[in-house]
């Protein structure tokens, strides 16, 4: 079993700054992916960003340029760095990571982004 603990959410002006971090820890062996998708008031859930064993990364267009997607390995750790935050950023942020062929979710963390 693979348990996800993410921290790092709040509340912050547009323009700010806030990292993100998501700690896995129990039965791993082999991560693939690690990624944070979001659930804004209303819609679906979408990919943030997600960055493969191997490091290549991918970008909703929507954060390209202001979001950085990373990892440590030896931590077993996905942070994700959002600059530039913008109103339409505002959402509950959850983590993802898949440990061979199964997926597991993070408890999600909330994001809000005042203009």
């Amino acid at each position: 079993q693979v348990q996800l603990v993410g921290s790092g959410g709040g509340l912050v002006q547009a323009g700010g700054s806030l990292r993100l971090s998501c700690a896995a820890s129990g039965t791993i062996f082999n991560i693939n992916t690690m990624g944070w998708y979001r659930r804004a008031p209303g819609k679906q859930r979408e990919l943030v960003a997600s960055i493969t064993r191997g490091d290549s990364t991918n970008y909703a267009d929507s954060v390209k340029g202001r979001f950085t997607i990373s990892k440590d390995n030896a931590k077993n750790t996905v942070y994700l760095q959002m600059n530039s935050l913008k109103p339409e950023d505002t959402a509950r942020y959850y983590c993802k990571v898949a440990v061979g062929a199964v997926e597991y979710w993070g408890q999600g963390t909330q994001v809000t982004v005042s203009s």
